[in-house]
């Protein structure tokens, strides 16, 4: 036993450790964090740990932390350094270490940092980071009783060289890349360098204060200026990353945005060309017609739960080789690794395109036309949110309504769906309505709204 170590309750998420620098999370955090994942490494037998970290300003020093922690738990460390979260899951995967974590806010604030981790090949997450805290409770933290070594092994060059080996493409195309100041920007910079066709960049120096915009490519303000030089350029497409180069956001010639589910479809009609009958999966909050279109072009469409971790536990039990998620993470596991890279995703796409007649531009036009709304989220609480989810599920089961509760509650109507859940990571619900007309989608939004009323939450704003 030694020192105790206390997180704020606010900081062990489902998928991640984040909080707000200087709030709930401090270098001491960082440190308990090493202990605890160096006691976990230990009991699996393993004796080093692939360390990342990417552009924030708080970043380097909880790296440090971090890396004392781990040291002090007689794990070797390897640094790879500054670079985006798929980075450091390749170098965990292709370097063999025994684990890895990088040290990373994601798309949230400038003030907030966490940490994302793996033990082996495979996600930590769930009740693996709420162990953490418990060894950190407790002091409960093991130890080789030698100091671990940290060793530099930078794999920035290594890693976009893999990212370029699986370009395939027949004719050059003119992109737009935003990096959004993020810590894809160097790989970014790279990667861009080693592909034909015309190249435009943004944002591409990593600067953890995000003096352009937010680097999030769900929010269509984020992609405002991209869509300008898109235009200015008279580009084919601009494509976007978030904070730490996990998550795509992509918009076609004339600036429109390519929604997750949208990018799916053209990535999963490629892929089966070569592969049919692959399962491909899709979360909850995808669109219809992105199962429908998978399974038109001959794959195996399955709908799972939304957050990056339990994607890729799902891929990796289905042998399904892509997977995708609304929020724009893209999953290969189609001559890549399985997890979760949004330049590796630019990569396929761009090859597609360079392999076909058809623009980006007209390949949006000819995809489904469904009306839907936004993903929108509204406040609950952390107690409250999963109960509303039961209440409300459990009154439609008992109307006969059509439901599947894979994740929270997914209404089937003849107007098309709605969904209601709740969200893992934060204090809030989430609902989203799908439908094939205007007034589809309005009766939709008036059945959430009732839903919800019966509960006694008010609906959120659809407007």
């Amino acid at each position: 036993m030694s020192a105790r170590h206390r997180f704020d309750p606010s900081v062990l998420r489902e998928y991640d450790i984040r909080g707000i620098v200087g709030s709930t999370l401090a270098p001491a955090d960082a440190t308990a964090v090493g202990r605890a994942f160096g006691t976990v490494l230990l009991e699996a037998g393993a004796g080093t740990v692939a360390v990342g970290y990417d552009g924030r300003l708080s970043s380097p020093e909880l790296e440090a932390a971090l890396v004392e922690g781990l040291c002090e738990a007689g794990i070797e460390v390897w640094r790879v350094g500054l670079g985006p979260t798929p980075m450091l899951y390749f170098a965990t995967t292709v370097l063999g270490a025994g684990g890895g974590v990088m040290v990373t806010g994601s798309h949230n604030p400038p003030t907030h940092n966490g940490f994302k981790m793996m033990l082996g090949k495979r996600s930590f997450f769930g009740a693996d980071i709420k162990r953490l805290g418990e060894i950190a409770a407790g002091g409960a933290y093991g130890s080789k009783g030698a100091r671990g070594a940290a060793i530099e092994k930078p794999v920035l060059d290594r890693y976009v060289e893999r990212l370029r080996q699986d370009y395939r493409g027949d004719r050059a195309l003119t992109v737009v890349w935003d990096a959004g100041n993020g810590a894809a920007g160097e790989a970014m910079t790279r990667l861009s360098r080693g592909l034909p066709g015309n190249h435009t960049l943004l944002n591409e120096k990593i600067d953890g204060s995000f003096p352009a915009h937010h680097p999030d490519p769900t929010e269509p303000k984020n992609l405002r200026q991209l869509q300008a030089a898109v235009a200015a350029e008279k580009a084919d497409l601009g494509i976007a990353f978030d904070g730490d180069g996990d998550r795509i956001g992509v918009v076609d010639g004339k600036g429109r945005i390519l929604w997750g589910d949208q990018l799916m479809i053209l990535l999963a009609r490629d892929l089966l060309a070569e592969k049919p009958g692959s399962t491909v999966i899709a979360d909850v909050k995808a669109s219809q017609a992105l199962f429908d279109e998978v399974a038109r072009a001959g794959g195996k469409p399955l709908m799972w739960r939304t957050g990056h971790s339990l994607i890729k536990s799902k891929m990796a039990e289905t042998g399904a080789p892509l997977a995708g998620e609304m929020s724009g993470h893209i999953f290969f596991a189609d001559r890549y690794y399985g997890y979760d890279d949004a330049l590796y995703a630019a990569v396929r796409l761009l090859s597609l395109l360079a392999r076909s007649r058809q623009s980006l531009t007209e390949m949006r036009d000819g995809l489904p036309h469904l009306v839907n709304t936004p993903e929108l989220r509204f406040p609950s609480t952390d107690e409250r949110k999963f109960a509303v989810v039961a209440e409300v599920k459990a009154r439609l089961e008992q109307a006969g309504a059509q439901v599947s509760d894979i994740d929270g509650v997914r209404v089937t109507t003849p107007d098309g769906w709605w969904l209601l859940r709740a969200s893992n990571t934060q204090a809030v619900l989430v609902v989203r309505c799908e439908a094939k007309d205007e007034a589809g989608l309005e009766r939709l939004k008036r059945a959430v709204v009732a839903a919800l009323a019966a509960s006694g939450v008010e609906a959120p704003d659809f407007a």
